[in-house]
């Protein structure tokens, strides 16, 4: 294509010069690569082919333009670095203590306290030469709340006398707390928190409406905003029926919500708070601003292989700041394993810090807007979340909801994540694909680790525990389990199947032997022989399986093999199954397990 010399006045159009492109171009361009992998369908039908949905049934589209573009107004937050946010749970006062002053040293700008795992009555102890007129502290102590509130409220009188606290919260959250644990929902002594924090401390708040636990619980982003929106609305009703006034009222919410390595749905999912929210204040005649606190992923983490976790922080982390987050708490890699030490906590701290101050990212007010795709997945997420606060409202709101309604659609949701996981249609680097059967073991402190669950609260998923509770297994047992490849004919036949199956079987910490190459039924039996193990798997080409596979498991089974699988699809005789991409690999690892003794 010759594109035309570009005169200077047509730089004020980045497109002057050059052709015209068209939706149309594109499918049928679109089209032609699909044909090639064997799809037959008409060009007019190419993006639904290529479009994926999320866990909500929101259709995500390989192709937006401005069509596209929703015209719902944007509600941002202003440009400027958000609050960097460490949270702290070592039951050890002097630890927690020289932690918070080296965050505090190094770049953190508040202070999350789990006061389920300290106690509250240390709080001075913890919070010994912290300026609370700088550094604001949010409180965390599930049924201890009113307990860490008189603590902190007594220490700030003691140590800040009448200085103004510049934000913080103590921590309120009697749905949220209802949610993890089961109990009922008391929201009276919130209101009565709020009420004092209203008129004495007005720079504190003290309610948080936490949507974690619906995260934690496996449940889908316009899930966790309904849930969030609903629980928002109750604590409204709570605090204007204890006497505040509306605008007091929304002045004591801040809302907490996860932060995934999907940066564009937590992008939007933030940008669809934030709007859903301003809905709620214009029908109640309230300030609209939502102060949002994000934290990446419980659910997301990894045992195995923590070091990916930096990545998957980093990940939540940049797509938190750019969603508009007023605070954001990123998680150290090695949360899961207990108490992170101070390496993970640097790192954690310096992910924020990098972001901030190197890439710049929190000097724009909300870089995505304008973006057609993201424009148009802020929309439809907050469309599908609506109607859920809708049905919770219709439910009775969600103290009630909590009792039946949101556990059976979380449980919903909860069972198609875990199906797609043991398919690996969603991938966990490091535990279900790539993982390292040679991995040294990271050793923490015990500690809470990531969220926890209690009583008749909603359960907690973490999207890699399957794969890392046999992988357990199999790393208990003297020596690792082994699996033969039967690799058969030449290395270009069959290296791209063995590595596949080798991939599948690492996840679950079973071990591979190749034998082979070649297509003698006996010579490979003997190497399976010699490998000592009673589970095998074929490994080639199509063409060979044809030709080859049939003796060749023949042989195999007369060596004393009791399972022998094959890496791809088709009827084989002598053949028990088959591995292929999407085939349930936690079920394959299972039934191995069985064969090889290992016990479940």
């Amino acid at each position: 294509m010759t594109v035309p010399p570009v005169e200077l006045d047509d730089l004020a159009d980045p497109a002057a010069g050059f052709p015209q492109a068209t939706r149309e171009q594109w499918r049928a361009l679109a089209a032609d690569v699909l044909r090639r992998s064997g799809w037959d369908g008409p060009p007019d039908a190419v993006e639904d082919a290529l479009s994926t949905t999320t866990y909500d049934a929101v259709a995500v589209a390989p192709l937006y333009d401005a069509a596209d573009l929703p015209r719902t107004p944007r509600v941002v937050r202003g440009p400027g670095p958000w609050d960097v946010r460490q949270r702290h749970a070592d039951p050890d006062p002097a630890a927690t203590r020289e932690a918070i002053h080296a965050d505090l040293e190094n770049g953190v700008t508040s202070l999350w306290l789990d006061l389920k795992a300290i106690d509250p009555a240390a709080l001075p102890a913890v919070l010994d030469g912290v300026l609370l007129d700088l550094a604001p502290v949010v409180l965390d102590a599930g049924p201890r709340t009113a307990e860490a509130a008189e603590a902190f409220l007594r220490h700030v009188e003691k140590t800040a006398g009448g200085v103004a606290l510049p934000g913080g919260n103590l921590g309120a959250d009697p749905i949220g707390l209802a949610a993890r644990t089961g109990a009922g929902v008391d929201a009276g002594a919130a209101a009565a928190l709020a009420g004092r924090c209203a008129a004495d401390h007005p720079g504190l708040r003290a309610i948080i409406v936490d949507a974690l636990p619906y995260h934690d619980a496996g449940g889908a982003d316009a899930e966790e905003l309904g849930c969030s929106i609903a629980t928002g609305v109750a604590y409204l009703r709570a605090l204007t029926g204890a006497g505040l006034t509306a605008e007091q009222a929304f002045g004591q919410l801040e809302f907490r919500y996860a932060a995934t390595a999907d940066q564009f749905l937590t992008i939007a999912k933030l940008r669809a708070a934030r709007r859903m929210w301003a809905r709620v204040a214009e029908v109640v005649g309230g300030p609209g601003a939502q102060l949002q606190h994000a934290v990446t992923s419980s659910a997301m983490m990894t045992v195995r292989d923590p070091w990916v976790n930096m990545l998957r922080t980093t990940l939540a982390c940049f797509a938190a700041g750019v969603g508009g987050a007023d605070a954001v708490t990123v998680q150290p890699f090695d949360a899961g394993l207990g108490l992170p030490d101070a390496f993970a906590r640097r790192i954690a701290r310096n992910t924020q810090s990098l972001l901030v101050e190197e890439a710049n990212v929190a000097r724009v007010a909300d870089p995505a807007g304008g973006s057609w795709y993201v424009e148009r997945l802020t929309d439809d997420l907050a469309a599908r979340a609506w109607e859920w606060f809708q049905e919770i409202e219709r439910a009775g709101g969600m103290a009630a909801a909590l009792e039946r309604l949101v556990p059976e659609r979380l449980a919903a949701t909860r069972a198609r994540r875990a199906d797609n996981l043991a398919h690996r249609r969603d991938p966990v680097t490091g535990v279900s694909e790539f993982p390292d059967l040679k991995e040294r073991p990271v050793s923490r402190r015990p500690g809470p680790g990531l969220a926890v669950t209690s009583g008749e609260g909603l359960p907690v998923m973490r999207y890699a525990e399957e794969f890392e509770a046999l992988r357990d297994l199999a790393d208990a047992r003297p020596d690792r389990p082994t699996v033969f490849l039967a690799t058969i004919g030449p290395v270009a036949a069959h290296t791209a199947r063995a590595a596949f199956a080798a991939n599948l079987f690492a996840a679950g910490g079973v071990a591979t032997v190749a034998g082979g190459p070649g297509t003698d039924p006996a010579a490979i039996a003997a190497a399976f022989r010699d490998c000592g193990t009673p589970v095998a798997c074929l490994c080639s080409s199509d063409r060979l399986y044809g030709e080859h596979a049939a003796p060749v498991a023949a042989a195999l089974r007369e060596a004393g093999a009791r399972t022998v699988w094959l890496a791809g699809k088709g009827e084989y005789e002598g053949v028990d199954a088959t591995l292929y991409a999407g085939c349930d690999a936690i079920e394959v690892l299972r039934t191995t397990f069985d064969d090889l003794g290992v016990n479940r």
